[in-house]
């Protein structure tokens, strides 16, 4: 009789770890798709990132978002496929038209009264057929402090953003190139690192900590034109940190921008930049001046015909 009890068991628990096997390689196989990368067809994803506190009582609402091709970079004019609602407030739409490839965080905020409780921001997205939405509330867990809730170095303290003085443009005429000038004042912070001397160091420590088996398997891509890094993310090039720097960039517009260079470095007060269009239209610039700590930003308008 024990024996039949324990059979019947074994056969129960046998059909329980084949029944969970399956479930398993299901999923796995509902999730491959999501492991390519495409240039084209996907859609971009609206996303609230945090809030964060002004001196005089007004909140700011951080919005960002994913750009799901690897190639394609879209123009949403401002309108029922981008639209923000503002809970009331006055509306005002400041969000980006033109969206860049992959992750793009902390692209601009909201900025909402102190009474705004439990109210919500929704900035709303149609691409490829699909409405995406990011919804912002004051949420406790979701305040943005500046420095992640340590204490930094007095000198970071310190630091002010620059103070950025853009060349305004009026027009332009393909193919010509716009050249723009920008002055920037700053307080010389932070202040540039030494740099580092080298040292002679041991084959052990010249051995990354994470390293790749020699029979492990590449991990597959299916866009091998793109330089992506080691998890699949589109690199993009980035201001270097012990230098005062301005560049542009396409806030709105119906198709992409190239400057040189592409972060100019500040000497004796300014920079000029060339800006190169492709098509005629409305263009909105950014414009960042960096100081390797903190940042300032303009916004020129540009009629390229």
């Amino acid at each position: 009789m024990l024996a039949r009890v324990i059979n019947i068991l074994f056969k129960f628990v046998s059909l329980i770890i084949i029944f969970t096997s399956i479930q398993v390689v299901n999923a796995q196989r509902s999730q491959l798709p999501y492991q390519l990368k495409y240039d084209i067809g996907q859609t971009i994803q609206p996303i609230f990132q945090g809030w964060s506190r002004n001196d005089d009582g007004t909140r700011e609402m951080h919005f960002g978002y994913l750009n799901r091709n690897y190639s394609d970079e879209m123009h949403i004019p401002v309108g029922e496929n981008n639209f923000i609602d503002m809970a009331g407030l006055d509306n005002i739409q400041n969000q980006p038209t033109y969206f860049q490839t992959r992750n793009n965080r902390d692209i601009f905020t909201v900025t909402v009264p102190a009474d705004f409780g439990n109210r919500e921001i929704v900035w709303r997205l149609t691409t490829q057929g699909q409405t995406l939405e990011a919804i912002g509330w004051l949420q406790a867990e979701w305040e943005i402090d500046e420095y992640g809730g340590f204490t930094p170095d007095p000198e970071v303290l310190a630091n002010q953003p620059p103070q950025l003085d853009v060349q305004k443009a009026s027009s332009v005429r393909l193919p010509a190139t716009l050249n723009l000038t920008a002055r920037v004042v700053d307080d010389g912070l932070p202040k540039p690192k030494p740099e580092k001397e080298e040292t002679t160091v041991n084959e052990w420590n010249r051995t990354p900590l994470l390293t790749r088996p020699a029979n492990a398997l590449e991990v597959p891509t299916n866009v091998p034109h793109l330089q992506t890094n080691v998890r699949g993310t589109k690199e993009k090039p980035q201001a270097p940190e012990d230098k005062l720097t301005v560049s542009y960039s396409l806030w709105r517009g119906p198709a992409n921008i190239s400057s040189t260079p592409i972060f100019g470095e500040v000497v004796d007060g300014q920079v000029t930049t060339e800006i190169k269009f492709s098509e005629p239209g409305e263009y909105q610039l950014k414009v960042r001046a960096f100081d390797g700590g903190k940042s300032a930003y303009e916004y020129i308008s540009v009629n390229v015909e």
